[in-house]
């Protein structure tokens, strides 16, 4: 089922109703609480709770409730409802956070108060500042990559990236050019972006492999926060994707070949780590001729050790960027490994296309087409059929299906020793 650009958009926004309610009927009603109160349908959730007021309390695999899902986005009104209807203030998800813990990690000033006018308290990971326990440092012992921060030199530095946790720019350390990720100052105490920073560098000292972005050092033990890594001077493939409008089907399916290396690397049992926000914007250029390519920014990854290869994870929903997320994802379910190369997909697709998928959508509205069970369509003439089959089977909607990042590289030299010559190919190119 796929949307077009032009015509497709009415459909595609919310399918029939008959659609809609059959998809409501396969969903239980904890599941429809839960996905009303994510989408900010206050009006939706008031009529489960007057059929049911003990969905008020519902909670999904970690033990969120409606009102947790609310806090964290921010939905007054939804959250003003559940209130209403007795839901628990102080109720304790699976990290033993309350609804106010999240709003605050979330910083939503209106449900701060709200929450706390019916007695919201705040504690679990995210109630931080309310803990009496004085927050540890991020890695407590001294390590062979500890970095002294006078080593670094900013004078020529320049911004190459920003994000809420900070900024990452490019500096140079002993002569030689680095990508620095800097914590702001005024987060440096704050033990979620303490937490989270103090895992990625755990997770970046092991990874050693020529399509993943390599670990140079950190700044743990002084303010600012930094992690150092090698710095890539091709930039990243969103921009040099937006710059060529397309690639030929020869230089998409190189590409694609260095990220399902790095992926599959990343995807090895029995320590799958899952990448979780994998994105053009993730992926960058080794240099300017753009030969070669790095997975890089694992700030969002899960180290996960495997007991079984069909595990499936319980791990926090909505995670990554909008317009490459898994339906699952999106959806708050159980998830896997396979979320990256449902994500993987999406590149392709951008990467001959040379357009985003779903673009004439905004990123939240791409993702809700797509857990609705729209793809994106094909248009491009230089779109070979076998990668087109390749990136249908990696976008589909029961992860099961989608293959494993080793099966997508066996699919990837096939289709790049059969394919004609690339004399041929740049005819298609742009």
């Amino acid at each position: 089922m796929s949307s077009s650009k032009s015509g497709g958009e009415p459909s595609a926004r919310g399918s029939t109703s008959s659609d809609r309610q059959k998809e409501k009927a396969r969903l239980s009603r904890t599941s429809q609480i839960l996905w009303h109160a994510h989408q900010n349908d206050a009006s939706a959730v008031r009529k489960l709770l007057q059929e049911d007021r003990s969905l008020v309390n519902a909670r999904d695999y970690d033990n969120r409730t409606p009102l947790h899902v609310a806090s964290l986005h921010g939905w007054i009104d939804v959250a003003t409802c559940l209130l209403e209807f007795g839901a628990d203030v102080n109720s304790q998800d699976r990290w033993r956070n309350t609804p106010l813990a999240d709003a605050e990690g979330a910083k939503k000033h209106e449900m701060i108060e709200l929450l706390k006018s019916y007695g919201g308290l705040s504690y679990g990971q995210n109630g931080s500042h309310f803990e009496p326990k004085p927050v540890p440092p991020p890695l407590p012992n001294k390590c062979d990559w500890e970095v002294d921060p006078s080593e670094l030199d900013f004078s020529n530095s320049n911004i190459i990236g920003k994000g809420s946790f900070g900024e990452i720019l490019r500096a140079s350390w002993r002569g030689t050019p680095v990508a620095v990720k800097r914590i702001l100052p005024s987060l440096s105490d704050d033990r979620l972006v303490i937490q989270d920073f103090r895992h990625e560098v755990n997770l970046l000292v092991k990874l050693r492999h020529p399509n993943v972005v390599q670990f140079l050092g950190a700044v743990t033990d002084k303010k600012p926060l930094m992690l150092i890594t090698e710095y890539l001077r091709g930039g990243d493939l969103h921009q040099y994707l937006k710059e060529k409008n397309g690639l030929n089907s020869s230089a998409a399916i190189n590409f694609a070949l260095d990220i399902a290396r790095g992926m599959a690397y990343l995807h090895n049992e029995p320590n799958v780590i899952i990448h979780r926000d994998l994105k053009p914007r993730n992926v960058l250029l080794v240099n300017s001729s753009a030969d070669h390519l790095k997975v890089g920014d694992f700030g969002l990854s899960k180290l996960i050790k495997v007991q079984n290869s069909h595990d499936v994870y319980k791990m926090t929903g909505e995670t990554g960027s909008y317009r490459y997320m898994a339906p699952e994802v999106f959806k708050h379910r159980k998830y896997d490994k396979k979320v990256d190369v449902f994500s993987f997909a999406m590149i392709l697709y951008e990467m001959i296309e040379g357009e985003p998928p779903f673009s004439n959508h905004e990123p939240y509205e791409a993702a809700k087409l797509v857990a609705e069970g729209h793809r994106p369509n094909f248009r491009s003439k230089s779109f070979l059929p076998e990668l087109r089959d390749l990136t249908g089977k990696c976008w589909a909607s029961d992860m099961n299906q989608r293959p494993s990042f080793l099966e997508i590289l066996k699919r990837l030299e096939k289709i790049k020793g059969n394919a004609p010559s690339d004399s041929h190919w740049n005819i298609f190119g742009s």
